[in-house]
């Protein structure tokens, strides 16, 4: 049985900023949501293949093709068709505007489509299927997945707002579209670091406020209630809730790909991405605690690593890391080039942040238009001031060190092609870094829950043919 559910007691302001309509899980939002679709006349336009959106005449071609040579047996037939190409914007149907039509889901010819290829990919990939060479659906199945790429999940630094991700993790692992590779900056480590490091099968408790608050006192590791969290308290409620394992053991133990952001605590040195391919003996515990150590706030932290006979040594003895976010919150580049991810689902906490971006990458209201206009204005103005002051700011280091860092933060993209933004609410900004009490922890779970919700139907459908590929990939033919 599942940890108790404390989603009934939805606040008026994650009510607004979540879904207009309260639920206690995603079965009850989502009824209520094609409900809704039904009543606004949106259901009709799911079922209504015409639009502008895409090229809808397309997608009905392609789908009417590749179930006649389902019917026939073709299989061949079929792999060719599959040959001819496979990506998320097919005749543009990863358009965004697509999924802010209905409240649940998309166009019905879409899914059947993306469900027909999936379906398409497990049948070629099964060993009934003998008029294909093993070696030619290998070659197959490698060069799909490298071609259509990957999905990531990058959780944002948050601090103790970490709880908000949580919420996030959450719904995704219980509707079965948590992506394999995720990425974590402070508070969004620890969260990732959960996930990477338990097997399904342990997960649940860690979902539930109760449970971990009593874990953190049983502990010893819960200061007062509002009051700063000491390095010593942050590490030791890490040491509850991360097992001690490197890198590369979390990945054979999960198959997840974890990957924390830390920076070097010297000046003139690159933030790096840890992870089971560049950093396999790093243990995950000092990795993220580095994570957390928010500059000038929390000490620096020496890194860990396994030897070849298995023995705990420092990792770079020299140096010690601070937390990344400040200079690479969400780093997309390197999944990209580390496991050929082209698309991104972000969780995003930072309180800073979330007032100034937007769920959309490209804006559908003039007021959208206006505040992403602002924002890249004010972008621009700051950067060229900061130009102007260069010159006259070396001679002050601690003020050109904080302005270069408050540079780093701005010029950041916050957003991915799905954002799950945490809404603007009118906490204190020391809360970031304070013990929350149980009802704070709760209510972030909930809303991380409720800003999810709208989003599955559009994750589950961009990320479908991305899982089957990965598990085709790895099939004994």
């Amino acid at each position: 049985m599942g940890p108790k559910d404390h989603r009934m007691n939805l606040s008026p302001i994650r009510r607004a900023g979540a879904t207009q309509f309260e639920a206690s899980n995603y079965a009850d939002w989502s009824a209520k949501a094609q409900a809704h679709d039904v009543r606004s006349g949106k259901a009709k336009w799911r079922a209504t293949d015409a639009t502008d959106l895409y090229d809808y005449k397309s997608i009905a071609r392609r789908l009417a093709t590749l179930r006649a040579f389902r019917a026939a047996g073709d299989d061949k037939a079929l792999l060719y068709a599959l040959n001819e190409g496979i990506h998320g914007n097919m005749d543009g149907m990863g358009n965004e505007r697509l999924y802010q039509e209905a409240q649940f889901g998309t166009k019905h010819l879409i899914e059947a489509y993306v469900a027909e290829i999936a379906s398409a990919l497990d049948h070629l990939a099964s060993k009934k299927v003998r008029s294909i060479k093993p070696e030619e659906k290998r070659d197959f199945f490698n060069r799909a997945r490298h071609c259509y790429g990957q999905s990531a999940l990058m959780l944002s630094g948050s601090g103790a707002f970490l709880f908000f991700h949580m919420g996030v993790v959450k719904t995704l692992w219980q509707e079965g579209v948590l992506p394999d590779i995720i990425s974590g900056s402070s508070g969004g480590s620890i969260v990732g670091a959960i996930v990477c490091t338990h097997l399904d099968s342990e997960l649940a408790p860690y979902f539930d406020a109760k449970w971990l608050d009593e874990q953190a006192e049983l502990h010893g590791a819960k200061p007062a209630e509002g009051k700063r969290m000491t390095s010593a308290q942050v590490r030791a409620q890490l040491d509850t809730l991360i097992p001690d394992l490197t890198f590369q053991e979390a990945y054979q133990l999960t198959g997840r790909h974890l990957n924390v952001s830390v920076a070097p605590s010297e000046r003139h040195q690159n933030s790096r991405l840890l992870n089971a391919i560049a950093s396999p003996n790093v243990m995950i515990r000092e990795a993220v605690a580095a994570s957390c150590a928010v500059p000038g706030i929390f000490d620096p932290v020496a890194l860990m690593a396994k030897d070849h006979k298995g023995k705990r040594v420092p990792y770079l003895s020299d140096r010690k890391w601070v937390d990344g976010s400040m200079t690479n919150d969400l780093p997309a580049k390197r999944l990209a080039r580390l496991y050929g991810v082209n698309h991104y689902i972000v969780s995003q906490a930072n309180p800073h942040v979330t007032p100034f971006i937007s769920d959309l990458k490209s804006p559908n209201s003039v007021l959208e238009s206006v505040k992403q206009a602002t924002v890249a204005s004010t972008k621009a103005w700051m950067n060229a001031g900061l130009s102007i002051w260069e010159k006259p700011l070396s001679f002050f280091p601690a003020l050109n060190g904080l302005a270069n860092m408050t540079m780093s933060i701005i010029d950041q993209d916050y957003g991915g092609d799905i954002t799950i933004i945490n809404p603007p609410r009118l906490w204190s900004p020391a809360k970031i870094l304070s013990q929350l009490s149980l009802d704070e922890m709760e209510d972030l779970i909930a809303t991380g829950e409720a800003m999810t919700w709208p989003k599955v139907e559009m994750i589950r459908t961009q990320t479908v043919i991305s899982k089957t590929l990965t598990q085709c990939a790895g099939t004994e033919f």
